[in-house]
């Protein structure tokens, strides 16, 4: 893991939700963000975006819920308040707490999602020498491959990848995983996870929607949310435009990907402790460890909830 930032969920299993959180380093990294799916559910993302007057943030929230969830973030910033950290505006100090979240609540019980007390919890379990993967956080109530519904829908959870680069930096990514459709293996191009058949074998969405498999408004379950952290220095503009490349990771490991039924959203955190670096080939191993993270989010999951994991 890169050190200068600490990983730490919440997990429900009972109800099956979560929320994750990453820390950042007390004086906060650059951040940036891109929204591409059509359907989100977000706090701060606008500030994060390019030419305003704050440029760090202390936190991301990746939480389950839908809407409800961003809730989660209120106990970030108030576990960072308790610390001391956020921008000094001179009666007090204001964290900046960005936050995306997924639809959960049709697996488990719809009626609890996270909350501040919950987001406050993730931050007490906050580490920066592991990660937990697959049921785990924001990735608890995560599924994939809805195109049909929720009985021929395949579990997935939240996966975790980094890439060091000859220079010394090191990026990664930490990805939830809710998608409408199938999840690919990028290296063999076969489907690891998504809607099945009645004999249980991969339906393939794609073929699916190519087919006239119609669309409706119930498919308003999915998103792909994530954070993508480095140790190197970047600007404002160039966190910015790494969220945007790292979202062909999204669209490299899920098909279909940013439909009219997801919301993705990938964050940049940029901590700068190892200097500067060439931003294209950071912007090239963000997608690929999204891609990786996707992958490993759901070959790591287990069945929950009745909806079964790709090996069960």
């Amino acid at each position: 893991m890169i050190t200068d930032f600490r990983i730490g969920h919440y997990t429900d299993l009972e109800n099956i939700t979560g929320c994750t959180v990453v820390l950042a380093p007390r004086d906060g990294a650059v951040g940036g963000v891109d929204v591409r799916g059509p359907a989100p559910g977000t706090r701060e993302t606008e500030l994060l975006g390019t030419g305003h007057l704050i440029e760090r943030a202390h936190a991301i929230v990746l939480a389950g819920g839908s809407a409800f969830g961003l809730d989660a973030a209120t106990g970030v910033a108030q576990y960072l308040e308790g610390q001391n950290i956020g921008y000094d505006v001179g009666i007090a100090r204001v964290p900046i707490v960005a936050s995306a979240v997924l639809f959960d609540l049709a697996i488990g019980n719809a009626h609890v999602r996270p909350n501040a007390a919950n987001g406050f919890k993730a931050c007490l379990f906050a580490r920066n020498d592991s990660i937990d993967e697959g049921n785990v956080g924001a990735g608890t109530g995560a599924t994939i491959g809805k195109l049909r519904d929720m009985e021929h829908a395949t579990k997935s959870g939240i996966g975790y990848r980094e890439r060091s680069l000859k220079n010394g930096v090191t990026v990664s990514a930490l990805v939830a995983v809710n998608a409408l459709g199938d999840v690919i293996d990028p290296s063999t191009g076969q489907i690891v996870g998504g809607a099945r058949k009645d004999d249980g074998a991969w339906a393939d969405s794609s073929a699916l929607l190519l087919n006239g498999a119609p669309t409706q408004d119930s498919l308003l379950q999915n998103t792909t949310i994530g954070v993508v952290m480095t140790d190197a220095t970047l600007t404002v503009e160039q966190a910015n435009l790494i969220a945007r490349m790292a979202h062909d990771g999204i669209a490299r490991a899920t098909r279909p990907s940013h439909t009219l039924f997801d919301g993705d959203t990938l964050f940049v955190l940029a901590s700068g402790a190892r200097g500067a670096s060439d931003v294209t080939t950071l912007g090239h191993a963000a997608a690929e460890c999204v891609a990786d993270a996707i992958v490993r989010g759901v070959k790591l999951a287990q069945t929950l909830g009745g909806v079964k994991a790709m090996s069960f």
